[in-house]
């Protein structure tokens, strides 16, 4: 064989053996592969655990600090982990905003203060008439040991204690705030309607009403009859701010004429406020 054969034979022979050896350092590489592989997940899988147990942590020292009711002395302890303690903060405002809307939803939608460091509530009964707000009353609760009002704005007459004790006070808050409000509002429409007949109108004379403003006695002088008339309007339901009760007669007590206008009249004062009704006899010249 010459030496140029002999060179292409080991080159060949070179080629060969380059070739297997790649063959079998291929399985090695792609196990270190899978290897290197499975230790990134164990380490991610193991960060993953730290991670949670140090917000277990936290949550843990938040939760002791809260049920023992955190002073400064806990904020100073805290200083240097201001995480820690936004963290703290923003639970008990958490936690705070709950129980408020709770109370919300139990009451009705009334508005509503905590007092006494969470001891009691203070409830705010705001009256309307004719879309117009109007006085606000107060009302301050006890929660412990018992339901019990402590202190309050409402009006002597309205029956407080009354309407505790037929309302089921200990049991049935919202039922009790509702009647409440009945009253309350019903007494604001009637002392709103009893302004508007001083003010709109001055021939219209108030002979008699009183601090529920649950009567009224008027007197109106009618140019067609040559008379006066009183009209006596008595709101015996004090949840309602309109008449269970009409009387119209003469200033001498004579009786009116049986006509239909004037039972109209009447129909209207039973179901109408008695300003509107007042202003409709006015634009119609029944009164002066």
């Amino acid at each position: 064989m010459d030496g140029a054969s002999a060179t292409g034979v080991m080159s060949h022979l070179s080629l060969l053996e380059a070739k297997t050896t790649g063959r079998k350092a291929q399985p090695v590489q792609r196990s270190r592969v899978s290897e290197l592989r499975a230790e990134v997940e164990a380490l991610s899988a193991r960060r993953d655990n730290l991670k949670a147990e140090i917000e277990t942590y936290k949550l843990q020292k938040i939760r002791s600090l809260m049920d023992q009711q955190s002073t400064h002395e806990d904020e100073e302890e805290l200083g240097e982990d201001s995480e820690i303690l936004e963290l703290l903060r923003l639970m008990a405002r958490h936690e705070q905003l709950k129980d408020l809307l709770y109370a919300h939803h139990i009451i009705g939608g009334y508005d509503i203060v905590k007092t006494h460091q969470g001891k009691g509530v203070c409830l705010l009964l705001t009256t309307s008439y004719q879309g117009v707000f109007l006085e606000t009353y107060n009302l301050e609760i006890d929660l412990k040991p018992t339901l019990r009002i402590s202190r309050h704005n409402v009006p002597p007459f309205i029956p407080l204690k009354s309407l505790e004790e037929q309302s089921s006070f200990q049991t049935d808050l919202r039922t009790f705030l509702d009647v409440l409000g009945q009253h309350l509002n019903a007494f604001a429409g009637r002392k709103q309607q009893l302004k508007f007949v001083k003010e709109l109108h001055p021939s219209v004379e108030v002979m008699e009403s009183n601090v529920l403003c649950s009567k009224l006695v008027m007197m109106f002088t009618v140019p067609t009859e040559k008379t006066a008339v009183l009209c006596s309007l008595d709101y015996t339901d004090h949840t309602k701010c309109l008449p269970t009760r009409v009387v119209l007669e003469s200033e001498d007590n004579e009786a009116l004429p049986d006509s239909p206008e004037w039972k109209n009249f009447h129909s209207l004062l039973m179901n109408t406020p008695v300003h509107q009704v007042l202003i409709t006899m006015k634009e119609m010249g029944i009164i002066v």
